[in-house]
């Protein structure tokens, strides 16, 4: 069964090994990069959910939620302020192609609508241009492109 754990002390080893192909490095930052993010977030008080996507026993990949903006974020979108993210979402180059991806999504946006950090409006998150995949992926969950 596919779920989301979030990253401890235990597991993060086991989420830094997981990989991207070759081709798809410029779409997504590497797991070591997003969790560096998460603590520097959280220390800047913000909000950052860092968790390993998990088939049983087995991790497959890795998302991140985000909410509003931490001290530090110059540039944040008008968007970001009081709204949730899906800040990032990356499944390991072995485990692609069964659908880990989509139930990822779905199991983030559970989470989101637990409302973790209060209520929101908002749920928005960007990608990589040229990566049609994940286009299409997040369209079919409604997200719209601004």
């Amino acid at each position: 069964m596919i779920h989301l754990e979030k990253i401890n002390g235990e597991n993060v080893w086991d989420i830094l090994k997981l990989k991207v192909s070759d081709s798809q490095r410029s779409f997504v930052a590497g797991n070591d990069i997003s969790i560096i993010e998460a603590y520097t977030t959280i220390t800047a008080n913000g909000y950052a959910f860092p968790f390993g996507i998990y088939e049983d026993k087995h991790p497959v990949g890795f998302v991140m939620i985000g909410y509003g903006k931490d001290d530090y974020w110059k540039d944040a979108p008008a968007i970001a302020e009081g709204n949730y993210n899906l800040w990032r979402l990356m499944i390991d180059k072995s485990y692609q192609n069964r659908g880990y991806g989509k139930k990822a999504v779905e199991l983030a946006l559970r989470f989101i609508r637990t409302f973790p950090c209060g209520k929101a409006d908002s749920c928005w998150l960007s990608y990589e241009p040229e990566n049609t995949v994940a286009k299409s992926l997040y369209a079919s969950f409604g997200f719209i492109e601004t």
